[in-house]
């Protein structure tokens, strides 16, 4: 297996749920650290969602491994931004019998 080129820094956020004090909740992200990264495109498509038109892109984003546990691995209920950009993360799978690397499924939706 040729390594992953780490030349993306990303931000890795984890969602936290605070009380809007109306009995609901409202979710913020909170930064969890930086992460560099390769990203790779895969598939794209359009929707309309609530009447807006969305294009959703598809990423294969490639990190280096942290034991499992820790709170640097990413999780598929977190996200990766890159300034404006954000990923949401599906699915997180290690990329090598080695464990070096992780693979996470991300994608990403933009307004049209």
């Amino acid at each position: 297996m040729k390594p992953p080129v780490l030349s993306r820094k990303l931000t890795l956020e984890d969602p936290t749920r605070a009380s809007d004090g109306s009995g609901g909740h409202m979710e913020t992200w909170q930064a969890l650290g930086s992460v560099w990264a390769e990203i790779q495109s895969l598939t794209g498509r359009s929707k309309v969602k609530g009447g807006v038109d969305l294009s959703l892109q598809r990423y294969r984003i490639t990190v280096r491994a942290t034991p499992v546990g820790s709170a640097s691995r990413p999780r598929p209920d977190q996200r990766f931004r890159d300034g404006t950009r954000l990923f949401l993360i599906h699915a997180v799978a290690e990329t090598d019998d080695a464990g070096r690397y992780l693979t996470c499924f991300v994608q990403e939706e933009i307004s049209a």
